[in-house]
């Protein structure tokens, strides 16, 4: 289980690099234009979750909301966050079946629709305990879809786009909060209960799009190959990566590649929870996922993220419009800079980003912790304007990693047998460790103030020697060539090598062959839907 962190070779890439076509830019290929804007639509599963952090923040500055509700304080106010994510953990349990079992759209499908419900019942709360049944439910649909959509997201995308579109997942976090943030703001004036009903039922928007649009999106390749429905998978591959060529160079390699590695899962033993635990390579994945789970709610950004309006009220800043226009303009900022990181993912490499990012949290966070103690002890106002400022730069070096790459890491590290399920459990910790925080952090801060701060201070310490010791670099190799990296190099080589033989016995075959050049003409029809 030990020793140092492990770094990927270059030379991975080599193995599809040069059948990529750049002969002219993806934004003048329609077909790569199509896939990503059905990409899209599974990303903005991400804005759903974003939205109701910022949501929720909101509508604790919002008078009408807390008359509303009892003027909720402490454990009961831990709850009402809390809740959303018990939701969720009651669902992990299923939503790995249905994810493999019915398909990555089944899946998305099926927690749209169950989120779209709940958004109805949140926003004809009459009481706190409808609300917090509604919010239960949320977070029992985002289980399904969440689990399911970046999977898919990282198993359709083109293979030079992998990475930076898979990293747009997290930080579209951020636009959904940015939604929610400025609804709240913009509602603040209305003096009935409509000041938080109409962001309660904005909450729904995506879900909405996804329940009508998701059947138009293409299926995983890999899911498919898994069930036997190879021809099914190759057309979606040919269609979307190779302009409609069954026989283009890159398509016969990613094919390949997914039915070699598919093919050598299928010759292990049958795949259940503990094949997670079985081998060195798994535990090692395991190890790191629930890290980076927890590091990416432990880091004190949700002290933030869900109590924003009890830190300011701490440190003298207690109007609500105020509050509301910081939470509003920091959403922004955190969109600007995790949109950066996700791009410089495959320039910089992910071990390098989190190395920065968690160095950068640990210098900003100590200088947070002595603004506030500076405010608190002696009611300094100039160090109480220095932390917001440091909330920000704080902010900026978390969203270079913690938001575009935990999801993209996590699914690249994990062979496909394991994917579903592996994702879950990184979900699960996820899910797990944000209950502890929403409901400890405001009963801490109340009882400790500006000493709650120096436990996140010791936290941040422990995260940069274990990213600096554990985290492997994934840059540069395909889905099947970076889950292999954890079980040795000659495992990777081994797929690579093994699917570079099959297309070129395949090729053999093929070429003396016209009417496989006729099925190609034919692919376009047969994928549209």
């Amino acid at each position: 289980m030990g020793g140092p962190a492990a770094v990927a070779s270059e030379g991975g890439m080599q193995g599809f690099a040069h059948l990529i076509d750049s002969s002219k830019p993806w934004w003048k290929n329609r077909r790569i234009l199509a896939l990503n804007g059905w990409i899209f639509l599974l990303l903005i599963t991400s804005m759903t979750n974003g939205y109701d952090g910022s949501m929720m923040n909101g509508l604790q500055s919002l008078t009408q909301w807390k008359a509303a509700f009892n003027n909720p304080t402490n454990g009961m106010l831990g709850l009402l966050n809390a809740i959303q994510n018990i939701g969720c953990l009651a669902a992990y349990p299923f939503s790995p079946y249905v994810s493999d079992g019915f398909g990555r759209r089944t899946a998305v499908a099926l927690g749209a629709f169950i989120m779209c419900a709940a958004t109805v019942l949140q926003t004809a709360s009459n009481s706190v305990g409808m609300f917090i049944g509604a919010r239960f439910l949320i977070g029992f649909g985002l289980t399904f879809a969440a689990s399911a959509a970046p999977v898919l997201v990282t198993e359709l995308a083109y293979p030079a786009q992998r990475g930076p579109v898979t990293s747009l997942y997290n930080t579209l976090w951020f636009l959904g909060s940015i939604v929610a943030a400025w609804t709240t703001f913009g509602t603040f004036n209305i003096p009935d209960s409509w000041s938080w009903r109409i962001p309660s039922a904005l909450q729904a928007l995506p879900s909405v799009l996804q329940v009508f649009l998701i059947w138009m999106v293409p299926e995983s390749p890999r899911w498919l190959c898994s069930k036997g429905r190879e021809e099914e998978a190759l057309n979606i591959l040919a269609y979307y990566h190779g302009n409609g060529d069954r026989n283009h160079p890159l398509v016969e390699y990613e094919f390949e590649e997914i039915r070699t590695a598919i093919a050598r899962d299928k010759e292990s033993a049958a795949v259940g929870w503990m094949t997670l635990v079985k081998t060195p390579g798994n535990r090692r994945r395991l190890r790191i996922m629930i890290a980076i789970a927890f590091f990416s709610q432990w880091s004190g950004n949700n002290l933030i993220s869900y109590y924003m309006n009890k830190t300011l009220t701490a440190i003298g800043i207690t109007s609500p419009t105020t509050q509301l226009l910081i939470n509003g303009l920091l959403n922004i900022w955190n969109l600007i800079m995790a949109t950066i990181g996700g791009l410089l993912c495959d320039r910089a490499g992910r071990r390098p980003l989190f190395i920065i990012s968690t160095v950068g949290m640990f210098v900003f966070w100590v200088l947070q912790t002595v603004c506030f103690s500076l405010y608190s002890v002696h009611g300094n106002l100039a160090a109480a304007h220095t932390f917001i400022a440091m909330i920000f730069l704080y902010y900026a070096f978390y969203d270079i990693a913690f938001t575009p790459l935990i999801v993209i890491y996590n699914i690249e590290i994990l062979p496909f047998a394991i994917r579903a399920k592996g994702f879950t459990v990184f979900s699960f910790s996820v899910t797990l460790s944000l209950i502890f925080n929403q409901y400890i952090n405001p009963i801490a801060l109340a009882a400790l103030g500006w000493k709650y701060y120096l436990v996140y201070v010791c936290w941040l310490a422990f995260e940069v020697v274990f990213i600096f010791r554990y985290l492997v670099e994934t840059k540069g190799l395909t889905l099947e060539e970076t889950s292999a990296l954890f079980d040795g190099p000659e495992v990777a080589a081994q797929i690579a090598e093994d699917a570079a033989r099959e297309i070129a016995i395949g090729a053999s075959d093929a070429h003396s062959d016209s009417e496989k050049d006729k099925g190609s003409e034919n692919i376009i029809e047969e994928v549209k839907f």
